[in-house]
């Protein structure tokens, strides 16, 4: 990297800093590299298609006129899009786009041939002797967008969903690969999307599948020998919808033919939405090849909703039941659960059916007697500054050093064990770990995990080390 590109691009980002909210800078410049510069022009590396799209959508002002600030009036701006390469070529390829040019190449992938002898294809929703020519999208209307409320923990995966919506297949985010931990909301927002869409698009086929289901259809298809009439009926679906992508994980046979019903759908125009309990980075058991297509489009985790939003949360559902309940409950019950959508809410109809059944007033006591069973009837997750402190306390350090850039020896062991642990007692993604962790990224992490592993069976006194931080982080 040349330093004049650096130098020119470090100007650009002090002025976009200034200009605007530190999150959207975060998210949307940090991960940017000045890659060169030439005749004018500044080349800077962005991670996606899908990123070059949202900068070109949203901060194509403010870029130019922090160009423009540097190097006058001529100046240009190519974006160099880092893509995966799934071809076995050691060198990552690039495309390069200038600024003024939205259009992209898209790298095509070679489908499989299918000869379909039977026009009339089997669709596996339909009860066998039944005959129903329409495909129901198996959506739950209740799950909209109008009660996913939005917040800082899942603004990213709500707006790449409304845009999905609005635009399905016609947009970077395809597929929309939607992951988070248990009860935040990911299969709520993935019907959010199918239901919307199929308001705006009445004519598109919109399917919703849990991966398990869509498993044991592949298995029946088969036993049947009816193979090609299951992968023809997923091939005319136009936004396809499947929950919990992970449980695909060492199920070699569906994974293979998911891939080239991804292919079909992909390269045709059509959108493929998934869900999953971990980001793609993290899957086991999935091939590489399947990894690589989650990784085309956008990939946005819902995280735990902080304090303003599970209030909101508690609020809405209470709005939409006809119930009032006193402000000070609505917060004591937002601030004690704190990791889960689904355990807030149930708490809240726990509450209103404890006050109906024994014809109780909701009063601010019941509300604690409902939390505290909450609670205790539920296993916490531990908080990555938690994990932190407590190890470094156990190394007699303050968290600023764990999460410094020094080498030492001792220092590198207590990070890589505060990773180790938030990979283990939490549902962290390890990009997130990695960030939170002195802003690491998640290669960092996953070579902690690895060395933890293997100290723990060779060294006497780094097993010492987990045993006791295991107790410590006990939950």
């Amino acid at each position: 990297m040349s330093v004049t590109a650096q130098s020119v691009w470090e100007n650009c980002l002090e002025f976009i800093k200034d200009n605007i909210q530190p999150q959207a800078y975060k998210t949307w410049f940090e991960p940017i590299v000045a890659v060169k510069f030439t005749d004018n022009a500044l080349s800077i590396q962005v991670p996606s298609k899908f990123f070059y799209e949202w900068l070109e959508e949203h901060y194509v002002k403010i870029l130019k006129v922090a160009l423009t600030k540097q190097l006058g009036e001529n100046a240009k701006l190519v974006y160099i899009i880092k893509m995966e390469n799934t071809y076995g070529n050691k060198q990552p390829f690039t495309e390069r786009i200038p600024s003024s040019n939205r259009s992209a190449v898209k790298a095509q992938d070679v489908d499989i041939p299918l000869n379909n002898k039977n026009p009339e294809l089997r669709n596996p929703f339909i009860i066998p002797g039944i005959r129903n020519v329409k495909i129901e999208s198996q959506l739950n209307p209740n799950y909209s967008f109008e009660n996913f409320l939005e917040g800082d923990s899942n603004r990213l995966a709500r707006s790449a969903g409304l845009a999905v919506a609005a635009k399905p297949g016609g947009t970077s985010f395809n597929p929309l690969l939607i992951f988070g931990g248990v009860g935040l909301g990911k299969t709520h927002l993935a019907h959010a999307i199918g239901v919307d869409i199929k308001d705006k698009y009445p004519e598109k086929t919109v399917l919703y599948i849990s991966a398990e289901k869509f498993t044991q259809q592949y298995i029946d298809a088969v036993k049947k020998n009816n193979r090609i009439d299951f992968i023809h009926f997923y091939q005319i679906i136009d936004i396809l919808i499947i929950d919990d992508v992970q449980f695909l994980s060492g199920k070699s046979g569906t994974q293979d033919v998911f891939f080239h019903i991804f292919n079909h759908l992909h390269q045709n125009g059509k959108q493929v939405i998934l869900t999953s309990d971990k980001a793609p980075v993290d899957m086991q058991d999935i091939e590489q090849r399947l990894l690589s297509r989650f990784k085309w489009g956008l990939s946005a985790e819902l995280q735990s909703p902080d304090f303003e939003t599970r209030v909101s949360i508690l609020k809405n559902k209470l709005y939409r039941d006809g119930v009032e309940m006193p402000e000070e409950i609505i917060e004591y019950v937002a601030k004690h659960i704190k990791t889960n959508i689904r355990e807030l809410e149930g708490a809240i109809i726990s509450l209103i059916a404890q006050s109906s059944f024994n014809k109780k007033e909701i009063t601010l006591e019941l509300a604690k007697q409902v939390v505290e069973k909450f609670v205790k009837n539920t296993k916490r997750e531990v908080s990555i500054d938690y994990i932190q402190k407590i190890v470094s306390d156990y190394f007699q350090m303050d968290v600023d050093t764990l999460q410094s850039k020094t080498r030492k020896r001792h220092i590198v062991q207590a990070r890589q064990l505060a990773m180790f642990f938030a990979k283990k007692l939490t549902k962290a993604s390890l990009a997130s770990i990695g960030s939170q962790i002195g802003k690491r990224d998640h290669a960092t992490v996953l070579h902690a995990c690895k060395t933890v592993d293997n100290l723990s069976s060779t060294d006497k006194q780094f097993k010492k080390y987990v045993d006791d931080l295991t107790k410590k982080l006990s939950v």
